[in-house]
């Protein structure tokens, strides 16, 4: 091999190792080395069965076998006005995904991330260049390191809050049907001379 090849072979030995290993710019997973910020998601729904009851309380002095019947009258009502009827729940929900309460820890602004990228970066830079030019290019390598590790922990940040929104909406849509239900449940006892607590 001439000796015109051989800085040719290098850098292009030098150009494949730097894009093999350009995916090492992401610090590794594990915990957060930093206390703040903390994401916290919704808690699961809770099941029907606990949720705070109802209270009904006569304000007529209807005997109780009225009451029985008023509180019967009213929950067949508000279970088919709103389609949702919370004695069945427990059938309906076996086949239906839970939600699971997680919390999130964004990477934040501590910069771990934009270093290892910095890092990584200036030490490919210096590996893939000629001894006279190390210097210069292992800078501009810790320049584009930096920019990829900042925009590798803005990319799980978003991931994180775009999980923890997805979650809020799912234990929202979980707990409407409920509460639609005590709603309907509530008014028409209170159109039948009840106090609801």
């Amino acid at each position: 091999m001439s000796s015109l090849n051989k800085p040719i072979v290098t850098r292009g030995l030098a150009l494949a190792c730097v894009l093999a290993l350009s995916g090492c710019v992401v610090a590794p997973i594990g915990p957060p080395r930093h206390p703040q910020p903390v994401y916290r998601s919704v808690p699961p729904p809770p099941a029907p069965v606990a949720v705070a009851p109802l209270y009904f309380y006569p304000l007529q002095h209807q005997p109780e076998a009225v009451q029985d019947r008023d509180r019967y009258e009213c929950y067949r009502w508000a279970a088919r006005e709103t389609g949702f009827d919370p004695g069945m729940t427990a059938l309906r929900s076996q086949g239906s995904e839970v939600v699971r309460g997680r919390t999130y820890t964004p990477a934040g602004p501590n910069g771990a991330d934009v270093v290892a990228g910095a890092a990584t970066g200036a030490i490919l830079g210096a590996a893939v260049s000629s001894p006279r030019h190390a210097g210069a290019n292992a800078v501009i390598g810790a320049i584009f390191g930096a920019a990829l590790g900042a925009a590798a922990s803005e990319s799980r940040n978003r991931a994180y809050e775009d999980a923890y929104a997805r979650q809020a909406e799912q234990a929202e849509r979980a707990r409407a049907p409920m509460n639609n239900f005590r709603r309907a449940m509530s008014a028409c006892m209170q159109g039948r001379g009840y106090q609801v607590e």
